[in-house]
C-alpha cells in the first residue's frame, strides 16, 4: 500500500482533533474567565473545520460559509466601531452560502411554521430592548438566520439541529444585546451552541453530498 493512501485519513483526523482542542481552550478558557485563551483560540476554530471539511473534498459554498463565519469571529472579537455590523454582514454573507448549499431538498411545513413564530415572538420582545442603530440590522440578520436554520433540515438530522442551535447561539447573543438577564458565563453557552452548530452543519453537509463511509474518519 503506497504512502499516499496511508496517509488521506490522517489529515482529517488530524485537523478535526485540532478543531476539538481549539474548541475546548476557547470554552475552557471563557469558564475561567481566561480572555487570552479566547482571543487565541476563537479563531482558529473555523479555518480548522474549513480544513477540515476541504480534506473531505468540501463543496465550495460550505468552505466560504465556513470562512465567512470565521471573518465574524474575529470581528467580534474587535471593539472597533462598527467590527459588530461588518461582523453581521460576515456572518450573513456565510448563511447565503449555507441557503444556496441546501437546495431546494424537502423541508417540513410544520417545522417552517414553528420556525417562523419563533422568529416573529423573538423579534418582537427583542425589539425594545435593543439599540435603536441594531434593530432593523439584528431584524434582518434573524430572517436570514431563520431561514438557514429551517432549511438545514434538508440535509438531514445532523444539519437540521446544527442549523437550530446556530438560531440559539445569535438569540444568545441578541438577548446580552438587549441586556436581558443572562445564564451564568453567558459567552460560554454561546460559544458551546455556536461551536455545535458549526460542526453538526459541516458533518450533515458532507453525509449528505458523499455518504457515511466518506465523512466517517
Amino acid at each position: 500500500m503506497s504512502t499516499l493512501a496511508l496517509s488521506r485519513p490522517t489529515a482529517p483526523r488530524a485537523l478535526l482533533a485540532a478543531f476539538g482542542l481549539a474548541a475546548a481552550v476557547d470554552l475552557v478558557s471563557l469558564l475561567a474567565g481566561a480572555d487570552l485563551g479566547h482571543q487565541v483560540a476563537k479563531p482558529l476554530l473555523m479555518p480548522l473545520l474549513a480544513a477540515y471539511a476541504v480534506s473531505l473534498g468540501a463543496p465550495r459554498l460550505l468552505t466560504a460559509a465556513l470562512l465567512l463565519g470565521w471573518g465574524g469571529d474575529v470581528l467580534l472579537l474587535s471593539d472597533a466601531d462598527g467590527a459588530f455590523l461588518v461582523g453581521m454582514g460576515s456572518f450573513a454573507a456565510g448563511h447565503v452560502c449555507y441557503l444556496v448549499l441546501f437546495g431546494r431538498g424537502r423541508t417540513s411545513p410544520a417545522l417552517g411554521a414553528l420556525y417562523a413564530a419563533a422568529l416573529a415572538g423573538t423579534v418582537t420582545l427583542l425589539w425594545p430592548d435593543l439599540p435603536a442603530d441594531l434593530r432593523i440590522p439584528v431584524a434582518g440578520y434573524s430572517l436570514l438566520l431563520a431561514a438557514t436554520a429551517y432549511r438545514s433540515s434538508a440535509l438531514g438530522l445532523a444539519a437540521g439541529l446544527g442549523g437550530a442551535l446556530f438560531l440559539l447561539s445569535d438569540t444568545l447573543i441578541a438577548t446580552g444585546i438587549a441586556e436581558w438577564p443572562q445564564l451564568p458565563a453567558p459567552d460560554f453557552w454561546v460559544m458551546l451552541t455556536y461551536i455545535a452548530a458549526q460542526y453538526l452543519l459541516t458533518a450533515g453537509a458532507l453525509r449528505a453530498m458523499y455518504g457515511e463511509r466518506r465523512t466517517t474518519v
